[in-house]
């Protein structure tokens, strides 16, 4: 019998949301994600420190030092992912820039002038920026300028179709926040494809393949193997290490979900940015989680500052 990990890989994508560099040796996917709180957590085990001081080292002369070593440890991280699976990385954008749409196309041709100097080709690399209307445009334009996007901290529908109608190369929907927020509310648990999270991206899956839009649907933010288990055949899912690992140990053999492949009930509509933050706003649970997301990841990424700062101060 295949485990349940081979046999998803037989219908989706499989990309690991880590920056554990063992843990993709092992598991072997792929593309791989990171983010803001992945990188802390990176930045505290001793394997990474060298990324530390080499940031540190080459930042020192630059206008703002730790923000600029911020960067260079990003991409540190992400060029040793690189090498160890054939598809993308995907590296964020510092999410305090969530609303500002100029300074997040300068900071995106920044991680990608870092990935150049150390030898990692753009088309290895997506950016990675928070599905807000700024967020959105500036995916817009970056696509346009042969830098692929993916848009992440995605909760509502309409923030779905504003990417998609931007062009994006890829969303990246949240499966288990979704779950959280409901589960809370409602005071109960929800399996399968009852899952609101589970719901939402099938919707989205539904009405981007019905209505032809190219924009990969990548599954993210998942809480346990049903969830993975109900979109399997979705584009792609990007699994955490402790679940891709279970789905290796479980054998079973899993089937394009039936709830991807029913017809989409939703007519195609191109929302401008009044129409947008309307539809967006009309939904508690989108507005609540894009918020909290980041919230927690610019406090991470504050956290990661201080590290380094620290860092520099003892060495100095």
């Amino acid at each position: 019998m295949t485990s349940k990990l081979d046999s998803l890989k037989q219908h989706t994508l499989i990309v690991a949301d880590t920056g554990d560099i063992q843990a993709i040796r092992n598991l072997q996917p792929v593309d791989a994600t990171t983010n803001p709180s992945l990188l802390l957590k990176a930045a505290q085990q001793e394997e990474y420190h060298q990324h530390l001081d080499r940031a540190l080292s080459v930042s020192a002369s630059s206008f703002n030092p730790i923000a600029d070593a911020c960067d260079h440890f990003a991409v540190g991280v992400g060029s040793d992912i690189i090498k160890l699976i054939p598809g993308r990385i995907s590296t964020e954008v510092d999410a305090r820039l969530s609303f500002d749409r100029q300074a997040t196309l300068d900071k995106a041709h920044r991680l990608i002038e870092r990935y150049e100097e150390a030898g990692v080709t753009r088309d290895r690399v997506l950016i990675k920026i928070a599905s807000t209307w700024e967020g959105i445009q500036a995916a817009a334009e970056l696509e346009k300028q042969g830098i692929q996007c993916n848009l992440t901290l995605l909760f509502s529908f309409a923030q779905a179709q504003a990417c998609a109608d931007a062009g994006v190369f890829l969303i990246s929907p949240f499966v288990g926040r979704i779950y959280d927020w409901y589960k809370k509310r409602d005071g109960r648990d929800f399996q399968g494809q009852e899952d609101p999270g589970v719901q939402s991206v099938a919707r989205i899956y539904r009405y981007y393949k019905q209505h032809q839009y190219s924009t990969v649907v990548m599954g993210a933010s998942f809480r346990n193997i049903g969830q993975i288990e109900a979109l399997s055949g979705c584009d792609r899912l990007t699994i955490s290490p402790a679940l891709l690992q279970q789905l290796a140990e479980e054998e079973g053999e899993l089937k394009p979900s039936e709830v991807l492949t029913q017809p989409s009930s939703d007519e195609r509509e191109v929302l401008d940015e009044a129409a947008f933050r309307w539809a967006h706003n009309e939904d508690a649970m989108a507005t609540d989680k894009l918020a909290e997301g980041i919230r927690a990841f610019a406090a991470d990424q504050v956290k990661l500052e201080e590290l380094l700062l620290l860092r520099a101060r003892s060495a100095a």
